[in-house]
């Protein structure tokens, strides 16, 4: 049974009473302002400078905080991708000509953003992707974060994933993620799926912060990483449980987009490997009432 909505009312400041149907928006997402749409209940309404009936929707500009929006990147496909083999940590897995490809074609499509940061993991194929990426920037460098790295796969680290897929602990990473562990293996050590979650996350609220205090809110920033730990990050963003992570696909050079606000986490894209990004670029002013145009030419 729906239960009946009763607005609440409040007095403004010039006499009048508005009825709010709505709460408070929270802080902003791409934009500076919000409209809150509200039961006018004053025939003489200032804030809406027309002269109307009792309980005639009007409505009420609010202010709304800008936030950083964080952009992450999986890096180009891999000799090891195209194998079928797990690479983790071995070191020398660079970009294959179709990664390289694949990364140019995202450079194109980033130029024309005003991105403040990228970071990148320490491992080849990331900072290959990165270094591409960054071709299409002004006055940005790229900085490593270990956090960002590959998930430490231990034992399985080389392995092919057919045979991968034989061993026990495989039904537990595809159906229980969060109670999976990799053993360590010779020169490769071993962490659970969830470690590996926490540092990511850690990591990228971090870079976050630090990028709202040197560039403001508003501020738009990347990241490049790999394929688990950025499925494990956007599952969060979506509340999702880790052990849900295994339904998310992120494809090489693919872009997902997510906004931290102080209340909740915004995933604003996911896997996206084509579309126009010009809509990323925060508006200048007031948002545009009625939704604006779009994007299309």
């Amino acid at each position: 049974m729906l239960k009946e909505l009763k607005p609440r009312r409040s007095e403004r400041a010039d006499g009048s009473w508005v009825s709010a149907i709505a709460d408070p928006p929270e802080e902003g997402l791409l934009s500076t302002r919000h409209l809150s749409w509200v039961l006018c209940v004053t025939r003489h309404c200032r804030h809406c400078r027309g002269d109307h009936g009792f309980g005639t929707p009007c409505h009420i500009r609010r202010t709304v905080a800008p936030v950083p929006t964080c952009l992450l990147i999986r890096h180009g496909r891999t000799s090891s991708n195209a194998k079928g083999t797990l690479a983790g940590w071995t070191e020398g897995v660079g970009l294959d000509d179709v990664g390289r490809s694949q990364a140019a074609a995202l450079a194109e499509r980033l130029a024309g953003l005003p991105i403040r940061a990228l970071v990148s993991s320490p491992l080849q194929r990331c900072l290959e992707t990165a270094q591409i990426v960054l071709s299409g920037l002004k006055d940005v460098s790229v900085r490593t974060d270990e956090r960002l790295g590959e998930c430490r796969y231990g034992a399985w680290t080389g392995g092919s994933l057919k045979e991968l897929a034989k061993e026990p602990l495989w039904r537990t990473v595809q159906n229980q993620p969060s109670a999976a562990r990799f053993p360590d293996g010779e020169g490769f050590i071993g962490e659970s799926i969830a470690q590996m979650q926490a540092r990511g996350l850690q990591a990228v609220r971090d870079i976050d912060a630090a990028v709202n205090d040197e560039h403001g809110p508003g501020a738009i920033w990347a990241l490049v990483s790999h394929g688990d730990i950025i499925k494990s990050i956007l599952a969060d963003a979506a509340g999702a449980h880790l052990d849900h992570f295994q339904r998310i696909i992120v494809g090489p050079a693919s872009l997902s987009v997510v906004s931290y606000t102080q209340r909740r986490p915004y995933l604003v894209r996911l896997n996206d490997d084509g579309t126009d990004l010009s809509a990323l670029v925060p508006p200048p002013g007031d948002a545009p009432v009625g939704g604006g145009a779009g994007t299309a030419h």
